[in-house]
């Protein structure tokens, strides 16, 4: 299983920790951890972990939950808009 974990940022006013960021989404679109946790196929206490930082957000959920409140993972991992990419 991949997994994409943010140790430091650049500070809240900058780069929101991702943490916050799925605590945020799941919040304002009036959602239970238990209700996130079941999208997912895991347990409350295991979605928990995520956003207290103590456990490793995989890739496969991620993903999963981008689609599910249909926003990029760019946003979800606070990164900053306008970044470049490289061109294939």
């Amino acid at each position: 299983m991949l997994y994409f974990h943010i140790e430091q940022t650049k500070g809240d006013s900058v780069l929101m920790e991702y943490k916050k960021k799925l605590k945020a989404l799941r919040e304002d679109n009036d959602y239970t951890q238990v209700e996130i946790a079941k999208i997912l196929g895991t347990s409350q206490s295991y979605y928990a972990q995520y956003e207290n930082k103590n456990r490793k957000l995989p890739i496969e959920h991620l993903i999963k939950l981008c689609e599910f409140y249909d926003v990029s993972a760019d946003y979800i991992l606070g990164l900053p808009e306008g970044l470049k990419y490289p061109k294939r």
